[in-house]
C-alpha cells in the first residue's frame, strides 16, 4: 500500500487519514483493459494459442479482447527468477512487474502514464510464496561425476537464455573454474549475458566459449537444408572446403562481437565422424586470423572428458589472459539508441523500421521512466536477421521491430524483432510421434 501512495503523490501514510479523492486513487485501480501486456503462460507448444479472444461471457467473464499465451520459459517470471540475488530480490521483482496502465484517474488526469503493478494487485507474496522452492539451484552431475547446477529456463531467444544469477554465484565459490552456458546463438545468448546479466550480478566472465560445427558452417554457406528424419546430404558427409569456407564469415563475426565486450574468445569446434582434419584446420586457421586465442576440436560426445582436455587446456590458457570487460552500451541512452546499436553492432543491420505499435510503446516505456533498461532483444536464433531462412553473415538489411514490451521485474526492455513467436509450434515430425509402450511389458519405447 505504501508503495502505491507514494506513486500517486499522496503524502499521508494511514489510510484513515485519506481524502475522499484519495481514497477513490487508491483503491481503485481503474485498469484499461486494452492496455494489459501480462500474457498467460503454459509449458506446452500450441500454436493455436498464440493469439486468443477472452471475456466470450457475461459481466462478470470480465470485457470481450484478445489475448494470448506464452511458452513458459518466455514468461517474465521465468526470467526474473533467473536474475535475483536472493529471496528479497525475488520478491522485490514480484512487485516491480508491470500488467497493464489506469485507464482514469491516478496520475493520468495529470497528464502522466500509471503503470499497474502486480504490487498494486496485492500477488507480489504471492508469486514470491509460489517460488519459494524454486529459487534453490538443483545440483546434478554429469556422466562422468562432475558437479552441475541445472536451474532456470529463459529461452534465449525469446527471454535472456542464461542459468541463474545464484547458480553462478554459488558455483563459483566452489570451484577454480565455472562454464556457465548462455543458450543459442552467441548474437542471442552471449550478447544478453554480457548486456543483462553481467549488469545484474556484477560477475564479469573470464573467456568466451564460442561452440561451432562444420555441418552448421556449410549450411551458412550454402549448404542443403536438414530436415530431421531424412539422410544427411553428401555435402555434410564429405569434404568440401569451398563450402566451409563460404559459411565462415558467420562463425567470423560471432568471433568478432564477442571480443567487442573485451574478453579473450576460443572456439570449440565439435568434431563429427564425417570431418576432415583439413576443414578443422581451416576453421582453426581463419578463427585465429579474426581474433580468437585458439580454436580447438572438442570429442567430447564420443570420448568423455578425453575428448574435451584439450579445449580446456586452450580455456583455463585464455582464462590467464587480462581482459578489459565493457558493456555494449550505456545505461543512460534511448530505448531507440540501444536497439540501433544491438542491431548495428552485434547483427550488422544497416538500419532499423518501427512498426507504429512499436513507437507507441517505446514512447510509453519512455514516459514511465524506463529507458535505463538494458535490451533483451526477442529474434530468431537461426540467423543474425529477424528471418531465420537468411544465413551467413548479411549487411545491408533493415530490422523490423515489430513489438516492444516492458519486463521491469526482470529488468530489461523486450523488443520483438519481425514475426518473432514467443509461443513455438511444434516441428512437422515432433518427439511425440517415436514414444509409445509395450503394452504387454509396460516398457516406455522411444526415450531411450
Amino acid at each position: 500500500m505504501r508503495k502505491r501512495l507514494e506513486k500517486l503523490g499522496i503524502k499521508s501514510k494511514k489510510p484513515s487519514d485519506l481524502s475522499p479523492e484519495d481514497k477513490e486513487r487508491m483503491f481503485r485501480l481503474n485498469i484499461d483493459p486494452y492496455s494489459i501486456q501480462w500474457r498467460r503462460v503454459v509449458d506446452v507448444s500450441d500454436a493455436a494459442l498464440r493469439n486468443i479472444i477472452i471475456g466470450l461471457g457475461d459481466q462478470n467473464d470480465g470485457p470481450t479482447r484478445q489475448a494470448g499465451y506464452d511458452i513458459t520459459v518466455a514468461s517474465e517470471i521465468m526470467a526474473a527468477l533467473a536474475l535475483c540475488s536472493d529471496l528479497a530480490d525475488l520478491r522485490e521483482r514480484m512487485g516491480r512487474i508491470i500488467i497493464g496502465t489506469s485507464s482514469s484517474g491516478g496520475l493520468r488526469s495529470k497528464g502522466m502514464v500509471e503503470p499497474i503493478t502486480a504490487e498494486d494487485l496485492n500477488v507480489g507474496g504471492a508469486m514470491t510464496v509460489l517460488l519459494k522452492e524454486a529459487i534453490m539451484p538443483n545440483l546434478m552431475q554429469t556422466l562422468m561425476g562432475s558437479p552441475a547446477f541445472v536451474h532456470c529456463g529463459p529461452f534465449a531467444n525469446i527471454a535472456q537464455g542464461n542459468s541463474s544469477v545464484l547458480a553462478d554465484r554459488i558455483a563459483l565459490k566452489l570451484s577454480d573454474y565455472v562454464v556457465t552456458e548462455s543458450g543459442f546463438g552467441a548474437d542471442c545468448g552471449m550478447e544478453k549475458f554480457m548486456n543483462i546479466k553481467c549488469r545484474v550480478s556484477g560477475l564479469v566472465p573470464n573467456c568466451v566459449v564460442l561452440v561451432t560445427t562444420v555441418r552448421a558452417l556449410k549450411m551458412h554457406g550454402g549448404g542443403p537444408r536438414v530436415v530431421a528424419g531424412k539422410p544427411l546430404d553428401k555435402a555434410y558427409t564429405q569434404e568440401d572446403l569451398e563450402l566451409l569456407e563460404k559459411g565462415l564469415p558467420n562463425l567470423l563475426q560471432h568471433i568478432e562481437n564477442a571480443l567487442k565486450f573485451g574478453v579473450p574468445v576460443v572456439v570449440a569446434i565439435n568434431r563429427f565422424k564425417d570431418d576432415t582434419d583439413a576443414e578443422i584446420g581451416l576453421i582453426r586457421k581463419r578463427a585465429q586470423e579474426t581474433g580468437a586465442e585458439d580454436a580447438v576440436e572438442s570429442n567430447v560426445w564420443a570420448k568423455g572428458g578425453e575428448g574435451g582436455a584439450a579445449l580446456a587446456e586452450a580455456v583455463i590458457k585464455a582464462c590467464e589472459k587480462p581482459t578489459n570487460f565493457n558493456f555494449l552500451y550505456p545505461d543512460d541512452l534511448s530505448i531507440k539508441e540501444k536497439i540501433e546499436t544491438v542491431a548495428r553492432e552485434i547483427y550488422r543491420a544497416a538500419s532499423v523500421s518501427y512498426t507504429p505499435e512499436a513507437e507507441a510503446k517505446i514512447k510509453l516505456f519512455t514516459d514511465m521512466g524506463l529507458s535505463h533498461l538494458p535490451l533483451c532483444m526477442a529474434k530468431t536464433h537461426l540467423s543474425f536477421t529477424h528471418d531465420w531462412n537468411v544465413k551467413g553473415a548479411p549487411r545491408g538489411w533493415t530490422l523490423p521491430i515489430t513489438d516492444v514490451r516492458a519486463s521491469v521485474g526482470a529488468g530489461f526492455i523486450f523488443p520483438l524483432c519481425g514475426t518473432m513467436r514467443t509461443m513455438p509450434g511444434l516441428p512437422t515430425r515432433p518427439v511425440f510421434t517415436d514414444i509409445d509402450i509395450d503394452p504387454k511389458t509396460g516398457k516406455v519405447l522411444g526415450l531411450s
